[in-house]
């Protein structure tokens, strides 16, 4: 990941930027550029396998597109998660869904996921404010390597998937590592455990 721009500008002149082909995030009036590795590309795939079969599973009417954007409440941020889950009976509300397939309501994402890359204080201090601002009531990290710091991850450091539900407009966080199943608010059925995401990064399934 890298900064592409220095002279901030505002989330509408981001969007007429943005090119269609790579991915590029707005991150306090800056265009940052992402490029992630390999291993974190194959743990997001596996999520976004997994996710989807519940979403089949129990015919939600949810739906994960491939480059969606989240603005801020400040209007100086826009992110791609790396999954994004949305609420498709409530992109009616959404007034720049259709244009430039960005979202702002907290209604419109039920669900988001970043993979901690080495950008790490990205998931867990910027991003992290700025979904709960928005309102979303789940934000998963999953910190497959280890990246994070030991204040979020513990001290020896291991792969640590964070939930964050959204409690009287806070994020309470629960942790899972090794063999916890992790638990959904979201996906209440979801039969997963941390293992098997970290697994993914290295191919296995």
């Amino acid at each position: 990941m890298f900064q592409h721009l220095v002279e901030a500008i505002n989330f509408e002149e981001f969007v007429e930027w943005k090119p269609e082909n790579g991915r590029y995030e707005l991150h306090k009036g800056v265009i940052v550029e992402i490029q992630p590795t390999g291993e974190h590309e194959l743990v997001r795939a596996f999520l976004i396998r997994e996710l989807n079969f519940e979403i089949r599973r129990f015919n939600l009417a949810y739906s994960i597109p491939a480059q969606a954007l989240i603005k801020s409440v400040d209007k100086k941020s826009g992110y791609i998660p790396d999954v994004l889950v949305l609420n498709i009976p409530n992109l009616i509300n959404e007034p720049l869904w259709k244009k430039s397939s960005t979202v702002t309501q907290a209604a419109s994402i039920p669900l988001v996921v970043e993979v901690v890359s080495t950008n790490w204080r990205d998931d867990y201090f910027l991003k992290l404010g700025e979904y709960e601002e928005i309102g979303i009531s789940e934000y998963w990290i999953v910190d497959y390597a280890a990246l994070g710091g030991k204040r979020f991850i513990g001290n020896p450091k291991q792969p640590t998937i964070s939930v964050y539900r959204l409690v009287e407009g806070e994020y309470q966080v629960t942790q899972f590592c090794g063999n916890d199943q992790i638990q959904s608010p979201t996906l209440t059925e979801l039969n997963l455990t941390a293992e098997q995401v970290f697994k993914a990064a290295s191919g296995e399934q």
